[in-house]
């Protein structure tokens, strides 16, 4: 009796889809590279697989979020520098403005224009933005830092600093009205009272404004360190002064009031860091002086005014330099970190394939065996299941 029944059939169809699943298994490892598809075809090389993926993923997008901080620096560098830039050229008219009071009124005149149109420059400068966010915004990367008003009907200039601090829904302004001080005769910034509230608590939550950081887990420092992270966060209120956010968390100490000699040190006095001695306040009282020049004829008293300026801003020139060096400190910083992560990338990868990865040549040399083997087995169901008369014997 000749058995060509179902049983045959079965074993013949068992076989032939064994056969072709280890073709369809080793033309998967070509095509992906991976050894193994399942944690139990290795359980131990497949989870090392997954922990150094995770890994890899997690340098992926401390790479891409380097990437966008470096360009945020950048412009915080640009920035400063053409802060620094400007000051530099305004010392200059100023030097010449000492000089040229006795050729004409045309000529002083043409000075303070220019003064007028340096100072925008600057606030300018300050409300630089790098996609849709404030550079020099600190934390708050939404509201427009900074507004400058020039009046001279009442020769006074108005620096607003606005700043939305976190859990509040509305911006707080910090005004700083340059003026002349009766006391002194000089032209100095002073902090106006705010509409609701005290001067007082007005100036602890300038102190916060500018202790503010943003510091990022972006392959640099220790995420377990808070302090050993890099600050890519800078307010323009850290580059007019000169303090740092450290620095000011310093001057405030630990309490949680801070030591209202942190406020009078970001004002500063002349010839120090600080509102007093910003460049902003340096051209802004140049200007004033030379406005009230204009009115008065006083020439001793503007020389003596434009010689203040000048010695002044040598000192923030200094301050402004430093500040640029630090912004490069970070940029450096970044770029060193960056290739130290394209390094553990690079090793990251080696590993992967050393402990998931397919060797191309067995691989292939594997799908071929199996094309083969599955050829076979085709022919020969080709010719075991041909059809004959006792087939349909029943």
């Amino acid at each position: 009796m000749r058995v060509t029944t179902g049983s045959t059939y079965r074993n013949f169809t068992s076989s032939v889809n064994d056969v072709h699943l280890k073709l369809n298994k080793s033309m998967n490892k070509i095509t992906t590279g991976a050894a193994y598809e399942a944690a139990a075809d290795n359980p131990l090389a497949y989870y090392t697989g997954k922990k150094i993926d995770n890994q890899y993923q997690d340098i992926l997008s401390k790479n891409t979020l380097i990437t966008d901080v470096k360009n945020r620096l950048y412009q915080q560098e640009l920035g400063a520098r053409d802060i620094q830039l400007t000051l530099s050229r305004a010392k200059t008219q100023v030097q010449y403005g000492r000089t040229v009071t006795t050729t004409g009124e045309s000529d002083i005149q043409t000075i303070k224009e220019d003064l007028m149109q340096k100072v925008r420059t600057i606030a300018n400068d300050l409300n630089t933005q790098y996609q849709n966010f404030y550079v020099y915004g600190g934390n708050d990367v939404t509201t427009t830092p900074f507004a400058l008003d020039i009046d001279l009907d009442n020769r006074e200039i108005t620096l607003t600093y606005s700043h939305t601090f976190p859990g509040e829904t509305s911006a707080t302004d910090f005004e700083f009205k340059l003026a002349k001080d009766d006391a002194t005769g000089d032209y100095t910034f002073e902090l106006q009272a705010p509409k609701n509230g005290t001067l007082d608590d007005h100036q602890d939550k300038l102190v916060k404004a500018m202790s503010e950081q943003g510091r990022m887990d972006i392959g640099y420092g220790s995420i377990n360190d808070f302090d050993t992270l890099l600050d890519t966060y800078t307010s323009g209120l850290n580059i007019l002064t000169g303090y740092n956010s450290d620095a000011i968390r310093a001057l405030a100490g630990n309490g949680t009031t801070p030591d209202p000699k942190a406020f009078e040190s970001i004002m500063g006095e002349a010839g120090d860091k600080g509102m007093n001695n910003s460049a902003i306040a340096l051209i802004g009282s140049a200007i004033l002086a030379i406005d009230e020049y204009q009115e008065t004829g006083d020439k001793e008293r503007l020389d003596d005014m434009l010689a203040a300026s000048i010695d002044n801003m040598t000192v923030s020139e200094r301050n402004l330099s430093t500040t640029y060096s630090d912004l490069g400190n970070k940029a450096k910083l970044l770029d060193d970190t960056a290739k130290r992560l394209d390094d553990m990338e690079d090793s990251l990868t080696e590993q992967y394939k050393d402990t998931l990865g397919a060797d191309p040549y067995a691989a292939i040399m594997e799908m071929f065996n199996n094309q083969y083997s599955y050829n076979a087995a085709l022919q020969v169901g080709s010719k075991l299941m041909s059809t004959s008369l006792f087939d349909f014997v029943r």
